[in-house]
């Protein structure tokens, strides 16, 4: 959907000459600054930090569908926004930026373990000896996210661990959700999201028998129709 043009001339009065982005750094924690000034679908991209090398991404944009300013990230195919940036009014999008960014690209970039609630750590994810069953490389997918180190997204889950090939815009990823208790798999398939309930279990022990059992199989079956479909 374009962007209204109400929305870019808002946009380019509040944001136009912003003295802020001046003073941003060219590199930060390994991400290269861009600034972006264009339409993206219903977004206005103002400017970014990407490392694409580590497939890594924080941008600042405004929203056309809320009518507020956001960031989202990336961390391989998965891309969320960050709550603690949103916000109607561009005077405290710059503060929060001012005092959240160089924070929100550290956690990014390098594995944060404070991210982790105590409800969860509680689960030892990070000390699940997970190496025989989860190699580096399984049936072309790469272990972009590794249960050493999982990733904190939204509505209380975490990326427990994600097989990418990014060729292909096609992953598996296991997630564990605190208000649930329970660990569940999704793909994304050329990038779409699909939900699989094979893999839903209450424990790590759960996990690994359904793991051993289907997760070959259903990364052949990933791999198969992303290469099949247009």
């Amino acid at each position: 959907m374009p962007l209204k043009e109400k929305i870019i001339q808002r946009v380019q009065e509040e944001a136009g000459e912003w003295p802020y982005l001046a003073e941003l750094p060219d590199e930060l924690h390994s991400m290269q600054l861009q600034r972006l000034y264009r339409e993206n679908e219903d977004m206005y991209e103002l400017f970014s930090y990407t490392n694409e090398e580590r497939h890594l991404g924080f941008c600042a944009y405004f929203h056309q569908e809320t009518e507020e300013y956001k960031v989202r990230v990336w961390i391989g195919l998965t891309e969320f926004c960050l709550l603690q940036f949103i916000t109607a009014s561009f005077e405290v999008f710059q503060q929060h930026l001012q005092q959240y960014m160089e924070g929100a690209i550290h956690d990014l970039t390098v594995y944060n373990p404070g991210n982790m609630s105590y409800v969860t750590r509680e689960l030892c994810i990070t000390e699940w000896a997970y190496q025989g069953l989860l190699p580096e490389k399984l049936e072309g997918f790469e272990l972009f996210i590794s249960p050493s180190a999982p990733v904190r997204v939204l509505n209380g889950s975490y990326i427990v661990f994600d097989y990418s090939d990014f060729a292909l815009k096609s992953n598996f990823i296991i997630y564990y959700n605190e208000f649930r208790c329970e660990f569940f798999g999704e793909a994304r398939i050329k990038n779409i999201p699909e939900m699989n309930y094979v893999f839903d279990s209450k424990s790590i022990t759960e996990l690994e028998e359904k793991l051993r059992e289907h997760l070959v199989e259903r990364l052949k079956e990933i791999r198969q129709r992303s290469m099949s479909e247009d």
